[in-house]
């Protein structure tokens, strides 16, 4: 999950991207509109990439 494109394609805006040693910092910013879009994105992104919950119960019988 690349949560930097997520924000963009959210419609957030990317100020910062900097490379300090061996870390890299990015910093966004947007509208309260365009955070929930991001969260909406985020959460369907995680359910995309989690089994589904009744898998787990099958294998546990």
């Amino acid at each position: 999950m690349d949560i930097i494109e997520i924000a963009k394609n959210a419609g957030m805006q990317l100020l910062l991207d900097a490379k300090i040693g061996r870390e890299t910092y990015h910093s966004v910013c947007g509208s309260l509109s365009s955070l929930q879009r991001f969260a909406d994105a985020v959460r369907a992104a995680a359910a995309a990439q989690s089994p589904a919950q009744g898998d787990d119960e099958e294998h546990m019988k």
